[in-house]
C-alpha cells in the first residue's frame, strides 16, 4: 500500500471517523478513492482519510480498536495494553492522561466511537450528521464538504472581533458543523442516535511550590522534545536566543538526531536575538547554526495575495505565513524532517497577572507587594488598577457586557491583565450588520458560557493557550503542505499540566522572568543562557511590512470578499492602506479582518474549493 499524503499540493491530510453504522459505507464512499481506510471488527469503515505511516498507530483487543494519530512516542505494548483496557470508551481517559506528544485518540468499542483531541486545542475535533450517520473529523471543512454546507456568515462576523473571546472560537464558520471544545471527547453512537460530548480533562490545581515542580517540568518538556528527536535523522530547531527556544535546542541536542539551529536576526538594531543565539551555540559544539540574512526575512503582510492554503477557518496566522515558511526550503535542503519551535513558552512558562485578582482576596499580604511591583514594571495607572481589582463580575456577566461596548477604544492594559480577558473590539470599518451579528453572538454565548478555569487567572491562562494553538494548528497545516512540519513541544498536554501545576505567585512575579522554566532548565542550559530577560518585539519588522506591502493591502480592499458579504466598509480600509503610518495600526488591529479576507479568497482557488475531499463514488481503498 502506498502513502497517499503528499508533502505539497492540495492533497491535505485529514481523517473522518464513522460509527459501526449500516450506512457508514455510503458516507465513506463520498470521499476520494485515494484515501486510506481502517475498519471496525464488523468490516464497516471506521477511519477514512489521508495520513503518513508514522502518523498513525493502531492496537486491537478482540473487537475493540484504538488509534493514535499525530506525534505519539507510545510503543506497541503500551498501545496494546490501553486497547485491552478499553471495555468502555470512557476508559480511554486514563490512557490520554499518560500519553506524551500531541495526537488525536480514536477508540472503537462495540461499534461506538470515542474521538478526542488534545487539551491544548492543537488537535481539534468537529462533528455533524450525514444522512442520519453521526460523523467526526479533525477538519471542519471536510465535514462541510460531506454535508454540502456553506459558510455561516454570523459565525464569520464573530471572527472579526479582536480578540475573539471564549467560547466563540468553538463555533465553526460552516453551517451544520459543530466543534468539540478542547479537553472534551465526542461519542458517536452506532444506532444513529447522534453524538454526545463529555469532559475528559481539567486544568491541574495550581498548588505546587516551584521547588517541588521543577523536576516534573523538566521531565515533561524533555519528553516532549524527545518524542520528536527519538526517530533520529536531522531536526531543525528555531533558536532566537530566548529562554523558550534555547531550552528546546539544548534538549534536542541530547537526542539521537542531528540538530540544525535556525536564527533569523531582526531588522531592529536593538534586537539582540542573534547575540544570545550565538552564546547558546558556543555551548553546543555538535549543533549546526544556520543564520539567515536579516534583509531576506519576509516582512509581516508579505505575499498575502498569493496565499492558497486550504484551511478550515480564518486565522490571523495568515499575516506571518511568509515568515513562517521562509526558511523551510534551506532546512529541507539540510535534510531536516521536522522543525521545532519555542512557541508556547510565553503561554505556559509565564501566566496571567489576573491570578492576583483572586490572590488579593485570599492572601492580600502576598498580593499587595507584587501588585505594586507590577504597577511599577508595566506603568499601570492607579485608578485603572483599582477599578480592575474591584471588578467582581462573573465570566457570563463580563461576556454579556462586552456586547454593548464593541466600538469603544481599547481598554487600559491593566484591564486585560487583571480581568477575564482583553475586551473584544470592532473597528470603524466593520459594518453595523456585522457588529449586530457579533453582539448577538456574544449575548447568546453569555447565557451558557462557563469560564475555562476556576478563577479568572486560570481562565486567562487557558484562553491564551487555546487562542495561540488555534493559530499554530493552521501553521502546522501550512508548513506540512510546504514540505517540513513545524511542531511546538511547549503545547503538549503533559508540558502544559506541569507548568500550570505551580502556584501562580511563583510563576508570574515582577521580580523574576519565567522562574519556572529557568529553574527547570538549570543544569541543562548554561546559566549564562538562562540570564536573558530581554525579548525582541519585531515592531520594526511589522511597521516596515505595512509600508512595503500597502499595495497588496489596497488590492485586498479594492475587491473585498468581506465587503461582498456586507461585513466591512472597503472604503475605510482603502484609506488605511494608503496611510500605513497610522499609529493605531501598530497594535495589529487589522489582523482579524485580513485573516478573514484572505481565508475567503483561498476558498476560490478552485471552482469547488472543497472538491479535494470529495470525488469518486468508488469504495475507498482498504489499507
Amino acid at each position: 500500500m502506498t502513502d497517499s499524503v503528499g508533502t505539497a499540493g492540495r492533497g491535505e491530510a485529514f481523517f473522518v471517523v464513522l460509527p459501526d453504522h449500516p450506512d457508514a459505507l455510503a458516507v465513506a464512499s463520498r470521499l476520494r478513492g485515494n484515501t486510506r481506510v481502517l475498519h471496525h471488527a464488523s468490516g464497516r469503515p471506521w477511519l477514512v482519510g489521508r495520513w503518513r505511516d508514522h502518523e498513525l498507530k493502531v492496537a486491537t483487543a478482540g473487537t475493540d480498536r484504538l488509534a493514535v494519530l499525530g506525534c505519539c512516542p507510545a510503543g506497541p505494548s503500551e498501545l496494546a495494553g490501553a486497547a485491552a483496557r478499553l471495555r468502555e470508551p470512557s476508559r480511554i481517559d486514563d490512557f490520554a492522561h499518560r500519553l506524551r506528544g500531541s495526537s488525536h485518540l480514536v477508540a472503537s468499542v462495540d461499534g461506538r466511537c470515542r474521538v478526542q483531541g488534545t487539551a491544548s486545542g492543537l488537535r481539534l475535533v468537529f462533528h455533524t450528521t450525514v444522512d442520519g450517520v453521526p460523523v467526526a473529523a479533525d477538519r471542519a471543512d471536510v465535514l462541510a464538504a460531506l454535508t454540502g454546507s456553506g459558510i455561516d456568515e454570523r459565525a464569520l462576523a464573530t471572527r472579526l472581533l479582536f480578540p475573539v473571546p471564549h467560547p466563540l472560537p468553538d463555533r465553526p464558520v460552516w453551517r451544520e458543523v459543530h466543534g468539540v471544545p478542547a479537553g472534551h471527547a465526542l461519542l458517536l453512537h452506532r444506532d444513529g442516535r447522534g453524538s454526545g460530548i463529555s469532559r475528559w480533562w481539567s486544568p491541574p490545581v495550581p498548588d505546587r511550590r516551584l521547588a517541588e515542580a521543577t523536576a516534573d517540568v523538566h521531565s515533561a518538556l524533555a519528553d516532549a522534545v524527545a518524542a520528536r528527536t527519538a526517530p533520529g535523522g536531522v531536526v531543525g530547531c528555531d533558536l532566537s536566543g530566548g529562554l523558550d527556544s534555547t531550552s528546546v535546542c539544548f534538549l534536542a541536542a541530547r537526542g539521537p538526531a542531528k540538530v540544525v539551529a535556525s536564527t533569523w536576526p531582526g531588522l531592529d538594531p536593538a534586537d539582540d536575538d542573534l547575540e544570545w543565539a550565538r552564546r547558546a551555540i558556543a555551548h553546543l559544539p555538535g549543533v549546526e547554526h544556520a543564520v539567515w540574512p536579516a534583509e531576506r526575512s519576509p516582512l509581516v503582510y508579505a505575499d498575502l495575495l498569493r496565499i492558497d492554503d486550504p484551511l478550515d477557518e480564518p486565522t490571523i496566522g495568515m499575516l506571518d505565513r511568509a515568515r513562517l515558511l521562509s526558511d523551510l526550503a534551506p532546512l529541507i535542503a539540510k535534510g531536516c524532517r521536522v522543525r521545532l519551535t519555542g512557541i508556547g513558552g510565553d503561554h505556559v512558562a509565564w501566566c496571567s497577572e489576573a491570578h492576583y485578582h483572586t490572590l488579593l482576596r485570599t492572601r492580600p499580604w502576598q498580593a499587595l507587594p507584587r501588585l505594586r511591583g507590577f504597577r511599577a514594571l508595566f506603568h499601570w495607572p492607579l485608578g485603572a488598577l483599582v477599578r480592575a481589582l474591584a471588578d467582581a463580575r462573573s465570566y457570563p456577566e463580563w461576556l454579556a457586557a462586552t456586547a454593548h461596548h464593541l466600538r469603544r477604544p481599547a481598554a487600559p492594559p491593566v484591564t486585560a491583565a487583571l480581568g477575564w480577558s482583553a475586551p473584544p473590539r470592532l473597528f470603524d470599518w466593520i459594518t453595523e450588520d456585522a457588529a449586530r451579528a457579533a453582539g448577538d453572538a456574544l449575548r447568546e454565548a453569555a447565557t451558557t458560557a462557563e469560564p475555562l478555569g476556576r478563577t479568572r487567572g486560570e481562565h486567562a491562562d487557558l484562553e491564551q493557550i487555546l487562542s495561540c494553538t488555534r493559530i499554530i494548528r493552521q501553521w502546522e497545516h501550512m508548513s506540512t503542505r510546504a514540505g517540513l512540519p513545524v511542531q511546538s513541544p511547549y503545547f503538549d498536554d503533559r508540558v502544559i499540566e506541569a507548568f500550570l501545576s505551580v502556584r501562580p505567585e511563583e510563576r508570574v512575579t515582577p521580580w523574576r522572568y519565567k522562574p519556572v522554566l529557568t529553574e527547570a532548565m538549570r543544569g541543562t542550559v548554561p546559566d549564562e543562557c538562562l540570564s536573558r530577560t530581554s525579548k525582541a518585539q519585531a515592531a520594526l519588522d511589522a511597521a516596515s511590512g505595512l509600508r512595503a506591502h500597502r499595495g497588496d493591502l489596497l488590492a485586498l480592499w479594492e475587491d473585498s470578499r468581506l465587503a461582498d458579504l456586507g461585513l466591512v466598509d472597503p472604503g475605510r480600509l482603502r484609506e488605511l492602506a494608503l496611510r500605513p503610518a497610522t499609529p493605531a495600526l501598530a497594535n495589529a488591529i487589522l489582523y482579524s479582518t485580513i485573516g478573514c479576507e484572505i481565508w475567503l479568497r483561498t476558498l476560490e482557488r478552485t471552482p469547488d474549493p472543497l472538491r479535494d475531499f470529495l470525488g469518486s463514488t468508488d469504495v475507498p481503498a482498504v489499507s
